[in-house]
């Protein structure tokens, strides 16, 4: 265990250590991808246009996994750091690494406790990393002090319409499932794996007092003819016909 982590972090590192093989083979998908896309409703960034030109941006993705989204982002210009909690998954990313002959720094540590000084980045991202595996009151505080003024913060979670239909499992019906003052804190007994979520408000009152202000809330459908993740089990339509997910943009006040 790194030194100061918490029972989430734990938790999560066991659960991800024993997912990390059936993620490596999407890795492969991922990195060989031509663009970047968001979530798993596979929308294109070229279409969304959240983070514009990156081209000479330090930017650090934080709860990387395989760290896909900093290959892409390299690719494009950036100077990216993969940054996660679990060697399992930043070994795939170093095999990816060596597949595809991109080198970018990946550091084995806690999204609540960055080891990166004060103002070094221009951009964090995080596409279902810290941002729902870390307590949003620790990880987006510690992306505002790593990020320069005006520096920005994307990342992606579940929308919280989709977390009220979860059902014990992680499936989601097309009836809620949750009061609305369910626990933000949601703790799985399939593999004892620990995330955290909140509706939109809550993100807007977080962000602001960590000095952010919002720039954009993107909520991600998937196209109606697009083939969709396997989450949704015995209701397919549902991100066709409801937002699965939703990206959030924000930018740190000078």
């Amino acid at each position: 265990m790194l030194r100061g982590m918490g029972t989430h972090q734990a938790a999560n590192r066991r659960a991800w250590t024993g997912m990390a093989p059936g993620y490596a083979e999407a890795a492969e998908r991922q990195w060989a991808a031509t663009e970047p896309t968001w979530g798993t409703v596979g929308r294109l960034e070229r279409e969304l246009g959240l983070l514009g030109d990156v081209r000479g941006l330090d930017v650090l993705e934080l709860g990387c996994g395989t760290a896909y989204w900093s290959a892409w982002l390299q690719r494009r210009g950036a100077r990216p750091i993969g940054l996660d909690v679990t060697p399992a998954q930043l070994a795939t990313a170093g095999r990816m690494q060596a597949a595809h002959g991109q080198r970018f720094p990946l550091l084995e540590a806690d999204g609540e406790a960055i080891p990166l000084r004060n103002g070094c980045v221009d951009l964090v991202v995080s596409e279902y990393g810290a941002s729902i595996w870390c307590d949003p009151h620790r990880w987006v505080a510690e992306a505002a002090r790593v990020l320069r003024p005006g520096g920005r913060l994307a990342y992606l979670v579940n929308a919280w319409l989709a977390v009220l239909c979860q059902n014990e499992v992680g499936g989601v019906s097309d009836r809620l499932r949750r009061d609305w003052r369910t626990p933000r804190r949601i703790e799985w007994a399939d593999d004892g794996s620990i995330e955290f979520q909140r509706p939109p408000g809550e993100w807007i009152t977080l962000l602001r007092g960590c000095g952010f202000e919002v720039e954009r809330l993107e909520h991600l459908l998937a196209d109606p003819d697009a083939e969709v993740h396997g989450l949704w089990g015995d209701t397919p339509d549902w991100p066709r016909r409801w937002p699965p997910e939703e990206v959030w943009l924000a930018r740190l006040r000078g």
